[in-house]
C-alpha cells in the first residue's frame, strides 16, 4: 500500500470506523428523502421531514455523534434582522474532519475557500425545510484536484449521511 494511503487510513478511515461511519456507508438504509440538485450549480439538497429547529439540532447532534469537529454555526437570517433586512430562516453549519479536509488543501490550497464543510439549513416560503451542501464532485472539478479519489468519495458519502440523519424523523 502506498505510504500516503496508509497514512490516510490511519488518520481518517480508522477514526471514522471507531464511530461507525464507514460501516454505515456500506449498509445504510435508504432514506425516505432523496438528494437532489439545488437550483444552483454544484449544490445538493434534501428536504427535511422536521421543522427548522429540529433539523438544525439533529444536524449538529449527528456531526457530534460521528466524532466530526463542529466549528461554528451562523444564523444568517439573524444577521439580516440585525441589519433590518428580512430574509427567510437560514443557518450555516460549519464542520469537518481536519485530517481529511486538509488533504484537499494539500492538492490545491485554494480549496480552503470551501473547507471545512458547510451545510445550510433553510426554510422556504411554503414552510418546507431543506439541507444544502456542496457536491464534492463539483468541488473536485472546481479546484482541479485529480488525486484524492477515496477522500472525495468518503467526504461526499459522510455529508450525505449527515444530511439524511438531520432530515429523517
Amino acid at each position: 500500500m502506498p505510504r500516503h494511503n496508509r497514512r490516510f487510513t490511519a488518520m481518517v478511515a480508522a477514526p471514522l470506523l471507531a464511530f461507525g461511519t464507514l460501516s454505515l456507508l456500506a449498509g445504510a438504509p435508504a432514506s425516505a428523502q432523496s438528494i437532489v440538485a439545488a437550483p444552483v450549480p454544484g449544490v445538493l439538497r434534501t428536504k427535511s421531514l422536521n421543522g427548522f429547529d429540529e433539523t438544525l439540532a439533529r444536524l449538529k447532534a449527528d456531526v457530534q455523534a460521528k466524532g466530526i469537529r463542529f466549528f461554528d454555526q451562523i444564523d444568517q437570517s439573524g444577521l439580516g434582522a440585525q441589519a433590518d433586512l428580512d430574509t427567510a430562516r437560514s443557518t450555516l453549519v460549519i464542520f469537518g474532519n481536519p485530517p481529511l479536509g486538509v488533504q484537499f488543501l494539500q492538492s490545491n490550497r485554494y480549496a480552503g475557500l470551501d473547507w471545512p464543510v458547510r451545510m445550510l439549513v433553510v426554510e422556504e416560503a411554503d414552510g418546507s425545510v431543506w439541507l444544502a451542501w456542496n457536491d464534492f464532485a463539483y468541488l473536485r472539478q472546481r479546484y482541479g484536484i485529480a488525486d484524492r479519489d477515496a477522500q472525495f468519495k468518503m467526504a461526499g458519502e459522510v455529508a450525505a449521511l449527515i444530511a439524511a440523519a438531520a432530515a429523517a424523523r
